[in-house]
């Protein structure tokens, strides 16, 4: 089965359900009026003598609807990161997967105040386009869908999505039916969703966590989604919760705190699945929710490479600090960092997955897919430990490790202690900066003010002097990706400014 096929059966099952409560056109779609409008937009991608169409869309109907109807029309929909560097993303996309057309918003453009490029059309000049003969086509298709789709195989690519470049340049990965499929499957196996769930569709689809759960899991099984074009709007989204009567949402903790803020006890009571992705989950976070709203929320763990969802902990399973139990229908084991052997349990190594959720490689980059993929096996560039009950323990990315006086310091680990020492709107994290006689030194960055001689002697207890942040830096917040994921390449390129410039008013010596 492929993506489009599983989506007009579900579509053919629940044709007078609402799919989508659209909060940007404040309209209410039905299954039905959602696979008339594929079907309708399908014609018209048709016309594109190109394989590959970009799309940059937030969160919608319109996005949704593009996505389904480039796949029917057999091209490859590329998701654009429109939340920072719009334009360059945009040109970096089409010169790495070679097409010209994207697929954007007017209204996307002016509220990020750019200008259009070459081969951008707009969705809302394509809806004013269409004639009453191409929605009466579009109708009479919607009752035999199957005959007017492309027929791909499984193992074709579905998607095309980039890598975050949190850390570095974005890498293009191709992601197949097989591989959404494969992954859907495993979730559900988990969480047992069913056509009675109302998921809060608030992820951006650029980014793999929500493509594949705030997007193809309802339509997996039938679920209404809440769609939100902007996750920042946490007046609105914890609001919405409530109205809607939400069962499930996946979110960033970056999100659930703002989300948590503009809430009253009690508001998310409906949630019975809260899953916490793309960064490390504080406990506090978790207090809060269960406390004051009676809702646990689960962390969970995953890559774009791997469709993403690799573990989650669960109701059933779940250990507070883990990131959970590896899905049924994949494997993961832990080597050690210089040999690839197998480690025994307990034990601190790389994680590597193998699975039908793991992609075919990157596009145009062999040398990235060797060096990542060995045996099937792919090297997550994460550091693990899987413990005796079979969970799975982040202990950061192998990246975030730096080499300080011939000792490898772990940034997250610093950045974990750092955290309870400071009160929860407090925000942290931990980067490195070139050092002209040790080669690097370790800056700490806060979003409000606080005491660093207090911090820097209690951290003393905690790690070795090495470890210890030799600058401490005041953003008013951290830069985040669209994702929710902070920006670490623009968080180093700020605390290298402020500590050359020797900035007193933005940092100081711990």
């Amino acid at each position: 089965m492929l993506l489009h096929q599983m989506f007009i059966e579900t579509a053919k099952k629940y044709k007078d359900k609402m799919a989508i409560y659209d909060q940007t056109t404040k309209r209410d779609i039905s299954y039905e009026q959602m696979l008339i409008g594929t079907l309708i937009l399908k014609d018209f991608i048709k016309k594109f003598n190109e394989k590959h169409i970009g799309m940059m869309i937030p969160t919608s109907a319109g996005s949704m609807i593009s996505v389904i109807s480039i796949m029917m029309a057999g091209k490859i929909p590329v998701l654009i990161n429109y939340s920072t560097d719009t334009i360059k993303n945009s040109i970096y996309a089409k010169n790495r997967c070679t097409f010209q057309t994207i697929i954007t918003s007017k209204k996307l453009l002016d509220k990020l105040n750019i200008q259009a490029i070459n081969g951008m059309i707009f969705i809302e000049d394509i809806l004013e386009s269409l004639s009453i003969v191409d929605k009466i086509t579009g109708k009479i298709k919607s009752f035999i869908p199957s005959l007017f789709i492309d027929q791909s195989k499984q193992h074709d690519p579905a998607i095309i999505l980039f890598t975050s470049g949190s850390e570095k340049e974005p890498k293009a990965v191709p992601l197949t039916h097989r591989n959404i499929l494969h992954n859907i499957n495993g979730i559900n196996d988990f969480f047992q969703f069913t056509e009675d769930d109302i998921f809060m569709s608030v992820l951006p689809l650029f980014h793999v966590f929500g493509f594949t759960t705030s997007f193809w899991i309802p339509i997996s099984k039938g679920c209404s989604m809440v769609a939100h074009a902007n996750p920042l709007d946490y007046q609105q989204i914890a609001e919405n919760i409530k109205k809607y009567h939400a069962t499930c949402i996946t979110a960033t903790p970056t999100f659930y705190q703002g989300y948590q803020k503009k809430s009253s006890p009690g508001d998310f009571k409906s949630l019975r699945v809260a899953i916490a992705g793309a960064d490390r989950l504080n406990p506090k976070l978790v207090d809060e929710y269960r406390n004051r709203h009676g809702v646990n929320l689960y962390e969970g763990y995953g890559t774009t490479e791997t469709s993403p969802v690799i573990s989650t902990n669960t109701a059933q399973n779940n250990k507070l600090g883990s990131i959970g139990k590896p899905l049924n229908n994949l494997k993961v084991k832990i080597v050690d960092l210089h040999t690839y052997k197998e480690l025994p349990r307990n034990s601190e190594g790389k994680i590597l997955v193998k699975g039908e959720n793991v992609m075919n490689g990157y596009l145009g980059d062999i040398e990235e897919t060797s060096y990542r993929v060995h045996d099937d096996w792919y090297d997550t560039g994460d550091m693990g430990i899987l413990d005796d009950d079979g969970y799975l323990w982040h202990k950061g990315r192998l990246k975030r490790f730096v080499k300080i006086g011939g000792e490898m310091v772990s940034l997250a680990l610093v950045e974990n202690e750092l955290q309870k020492l400071l009160p929860e709107n407090n925000l942290c994290c931990v980067v490195e900066i070139p050092h002209s006689t040790k080669g690097s030194e370790i800056v700490a960055v806060l979003t409000e003010i606080a005491d660093v001689q207090y911090i820097s002697k209690e951290l003393r207890r905690k790690l070795p002097s090495i470890a210890i942040p030799r600058h401490f830096v005041y953003l008013d917040s951290l830069p985040c990706m669209g994702s929710g994921k902070i920006n670490f390449r623009e968080v180093t390129a700020l605390c290298q400014d402020v500590v050359k410039n020797k900035n007193i008013s933005s940092s100081s010596k711990g």
